[in-house]
């Protein structure tokens, strides 16, 4: 690797896009230090002129995470870069105009027109063009943003060439890299970007080096070594395709939570068993569903990229789109349940569901599986109370929650559906206070010795991924 030599002074670092992972990252850079513990980088965060945009940068500008999350080493980040000075948050893109690096952590979805997936990449290339007509020359910008493999070499490279050269000049003097996220909200949520494996691609040598040296200060690399590709289309690539790979995981594990239940056999104990394996070890667990903004759509994101990118009409992905199909139409296996044990529909059913988002110990509803949960028991007749300890209003609903834990008196179903910490720490037969609702576990968390516990007391306990009664 060529050298590359940091200022000693503090570098100018934009953040572009400041939701879960932008926010988090700007907190990792600002806390990046020199051997001799002073400041390396000045660290502006960049979101839209919007009111979600300017809520955020106004609370990071107070010192405050702009989403709600567990991790106190993230809280103990943020405190320290508020009160070193060295982080700031703007919806002025004038500031790109002096950056060293801008980092793109800007949202990319994905479209499906008769079922087949569509790349509509505009909003990533605006925000990428408006980086390029400001940001100065020998700047790197990395793409943090999962993207379908070939957009980098493909899209943005011709992008920032075009922009630098209407500016006169020349369209080598940006560098553009790409290292894609694998960013985890919830207990180690920092810890998911410095201290995790991070993979990473140039489209010169130079621009590889340079995102190197990058991120060098910020992930602890004697514990997580960087690992460069050779392109960053392959680098696309990999990401796309772990993420593929674990929904693939996830979707396989529905038939055998039907199997489970209808032979009346408990799943989880027979995963624990093949997760002994080291060839097995990452095996899936039964559940309510695949939410989140990666898994639900990333899958999608190779045939589309084949077909409209590189003009492969002939290459078929059949366990990537089985793996879709099947994810988005698992919450109906708990519906159906549901019905089940309230003889045969849920009308008139009065349904508490505990958690909304799609990840523990995070307020994160994007593509929950809950919310399609809750569309088809109210589908069919139920009246759904809803109540996350990290969300005091739902946007994909529209609705605004309960700041406390209901009673469970009034209420014919209890739902678990996000394995929160707080309902972990649940005393259940104390909550439910001689109330019987019937309780369906979808996420694992009432305990064996507690299901046993709680039907000893007259209470009804099933789970998804155990036949009734285990």
């Amino acid at each position: 690797m060529s050298e590359i030599v940091l200022n000693t002074q503090p570098k100018h670092i934009c953040i572009q896009g400041l939701g879960f992972v932008g926010a988090a990252m700007a907190v990792a850079v600002a806390n990046a230090r020199a051997q001799d513990g002073s400041v390396l980088y000045r660290v502006t965060g960049v979101d839209c002129e919007t009111p979600q945009g300017r809520e955020r940068v106004q609370a990071l500008c107070r010192g405050e995470f702009p989403f709600p999350t567990t991790d106190a080493t993230l809280h103990e980040a943020l405190h320290r870069a508020y009160r070193a000075g060295n982080l700031s948050a703007t919806t002025d893109e004038s500031v790109y105009a002096s950056a060293d690096v801008v980092v793109i952590d800007i949202a990319l979805d994905i479209h499906f027109l008769e079922d087949e997936p569509q790349l509509q990449m505009a909003s990533l290339e605006q925000a990428v063009r408006s980086v390029a007509q400001k940001i100065p020359e020998g700047s790197l910008v990395v793409v943090e943003t999962t993207v379908p493999p070939g957009t980098c070499e493909k899209v943005l490279v011709p992008l920032l060439g075009e922009e630098l050269q209407r500016r006169g000049l020349d369209e080598n003097t940006v560098h553009l890299a790409h290292s894609f996220e694998r960013v985890m909200p919830g207990a180690a949520y920092l810890d998911s970007i410095t201290r995790f494996w991070r993979v990473y691609a140039g489209a010169t040598i130079e621009a590889a080096d340079r995102c190197e040296a990058f991120l060098a200060t910020i992930v602890d690399v004697e514990n997580f070594p960087l690992m460069r590709l050779s392109s960053m289309t392959a680098s696309e690539t990999a990401k796309v395709m772990e993420n593929t790979y674990r929904a693939a995981n996830i979707a396989f594990i529905d038939e055998w939570t039907k199997y489970a239940e209808a032979v009346g056999i408990d799943l989880y104990e027979v995963i624990d068993a093949i997760r002994v394996r080291p060839t097995h070890s990452n095996i899936r667990f039964p559940g309510l569903g695949v939410g989140g903004y990666c898994l639900t759509k990333d899958p999608a994101f190779a045939p589309a990229a084949a077909r409209q990118l590189f003009g492969e009409e002939s290459l078929e992905f059949p366990f990537s789109r089985l793996a879709l199909q099947v994810n988005q139409a698992m919450p109906a296996h708990t519906v159906a349940r549901l019905q089940n044990l309230l003889g045969g529909n849920c009308k008139d059913a009065s349904v508490l569901v505990l958690g909304l988002s799609y990840r523990q110990d995070v307020g994160d509803t994007r593509y929950s599986p809950v919310e399609t949960l809750v569309r088809g028991l109210e589908a069919d007749g139920a009246q759904v109370t809803c109540f996350d300890p990290f969300i005091d209003y739902w946007p994909e609903m529209d609705r605004f929650l309960p700041s406390d834990l209901p009673e469970a008196g009034p209420f014919d179903v209890v739902v678990l559906a996000t394995p929160h910490k707080e309902f972990f720490d649940l005393d259940l037969p104390n909550w439910l206070d001689g109330a019987r609702p019937v309780v369906l576990d979808t996420a694992n968390v009432i305990s064996k010795d507690q299901r046993q516990r709680c039907r000893a007391a007259g209470i009804r306990i099933e789970s998804v991924g155990r036949g009734d009664g285990l």
